[in-house]
């Protein structure tokens, strides 16, 4: 699978869209909507078949909503998500800056973009981070020790 693809697939699966939600979204919220997308799925409900996303539609299953759940309880894994679903779900026609119709390929090019972007942050990130300075706050580490 190349990076595009991979990309596509990032977005494609985000929690987010997956439940229908922006990252804004609280933990309350991300709990309710997803209880309600398993009872919609539970009584085969063509509604909650599928999902928006900036890439095109996705298929939602009730394990692709436990799967989206439970990836959004854990904090560290909820902040990739919230970085990935920046973009807005498509809706009947993209709209580019001037408020005009994007074509389609400056469309993905776009997102393919935004893609790169976030791969290389998540690349270049100290994996200490966010703590990477708690052993010098705790006085376990003299100040300015780190690399």
């Amino acid at each position: 699978m190349g990076h595009e693809d991979e990309a596509l697939r990032r977005i494609r699966e985000n929690p987010f869209y997956v439940l229908g939600l922006r990252p804004t979204a609280s933990r309350m919220e991300v709990e309710r909507e997803g209880q309600k997308l398993l009872g919609m799925l539970e009584l085969q409900l063509a509604s909650a078949a599928l999902y928006t996303t900036p890439v095109g539609p996705g298929e939602r299953t009730a394990d692709k909503v436990r799967r989206a759940m439970a990836e959004l309880r854990d904090p560290e894994k909820r902040l990739g998500y919230e970085l990935w679903a920046r973009l807005a779900p498509a809706t009947s026609g993209a709209t580019g800056a001037a408020g005009g119709e994007m074509p389609a390929d400056a469309e993905e090019e776009e997102l393919l973009a935004m893609a790169a972007e976030v791969a290389r942050a998540e690349a270049r990130e100290d994996p200490r981070a966010p703590f990477a300075e708690a052993l010098e706050v705790f006085g376990w580490a003299p100040r300015g020790s780190r690399r």
